[in-house]
């Protein structure tokens, strides 16, 4: 089934990627920015030939070189043209309709209202995560929530319970499951072997699936869905510069990176985007003078 949420620009999350206008930008990119961005690869028997098993097992970081988080560019460039396309002529001109018409706090309480439904299966994924007290926290707002406004208003808040999101793909990023390569899955938007694979238990886990038995209930309250995330993702949209399809991927690995290092507790120095996001190549440590090897150095993150 489609999933309607994006995670990246999630920052999206994030949205439904590409365009043929984001095409031409990135063939216009490449011939005058050579030297940050390589040469998009081309999908042919080749490109098959030279998968190895090592590619499917990385742990793909935003900083990393292309070839070694996005070794399925040939494909992913294509599909995300798709996927704007489709953005760009109807799911977003139908989401600044809902913006300019639907009143913002009844767009924020139907936000309150989805999130609260997800509040559950977020304890799960917690318990399983070794986090008890987490999920009983995610169990307790869920209870307030739903008890003082069937989830249109956020109570527990206001009480100081905030809001802990987790899904089967950050459970098993904690768990030490590598995220694979990163992909473009039509539709679905971006994403990693590792966590649209993990979409398919968490499709079962969304509660509309089960008391929404009408076919054309359930998808309304899908495409719904989908217009309202992209409603909130509109105010993003100046934040792209420079290659949008190369941007849109290096945030979403940042924020699942992100979320998944701070969730295991461990320091987030790995996660963090290179200087410049287009720039491929490794950067080359400066030599350092024998004069300048004497003197007192501070060790990087202990200044």
């Amino acid at each position: 089934m489609i999933r309607a949420s994006l995670n990246v620009i999630c920052a999206a999350t994030f949205t439904l990627s590409g365009s043929l206008y984001a095409q031409e930008y990135v063939e216009h990119s490449v011939s005058n920015q050579t030297s940050h961005q390589t040469e998009n690869p081309s999908l042919n028997l080749d490109f098959f030939k030279n998968l190895h098993f090592s590619q499917f097992t990385v742990d793909a970081r935003a900083n990393q070189a292309t070839t070694v988080k996005d070794p399925f560019q040939a494909i992913n460039r294509p599909i995300f043209t798709m996927n704007d396309t489709l953005d760009r002529y109807i799911l977003r001109p139908i989401a600044v309709q809902y913006d300019e018409v639907v009143p913002t706090d009844v767009q924020n309480s139907y936000m309150n209202f989805r999130s609260n439904l997800r509040e559950p299966w977020s304890a799960i994924n917690q318990v399983l995560q070794g986090k008890p007290l987490v999920a009983g926290k995610s169990l307790g707002r869920f209870m307030i929530n739903t008890l003082t406004s069937l989830g249109f208003a956020d109570t527990a808040k206001r009480r100081n319970l905030q809001i802990e999101k987790d899904d089967f793909g950050t459970t098993l990023g904690v768990w030490g499951v590598p995220s694979g390569p990163y992909v473009m899955l039509p539709f679905f938007g971006p994403s990693t072997l590792r966590d649209g694979a993990a979409t398919i238990p968490d499709s079962y886990a969304r509660p509309q699936r089960y008391f929404l038995t009408n076919d054309k209930a359930y998808w309304s309250n899908y495409a719904l869905d989908g217009v309202s995330t992209r409603a909130q993702l509109l105010s993003l949209e100046d934040l792209i510069q420079g290659d949008k399809y190369s941007f849109i991927r290096d945030a979403y690995l940042q924020q699942r990176a992100y979320t998944i290092t701070t969730k295991r507790g461990e320091s987030l120095e790995d996660t963090l985007f290179s200087e410049d996001p287009l720039n491929e190549e490794p950067m080359d440590e400066e030599p350092i003078d024998n004069d300048d090897a004497n003197n007192e150095h501070v060790p990087t993150g202990q200044e």
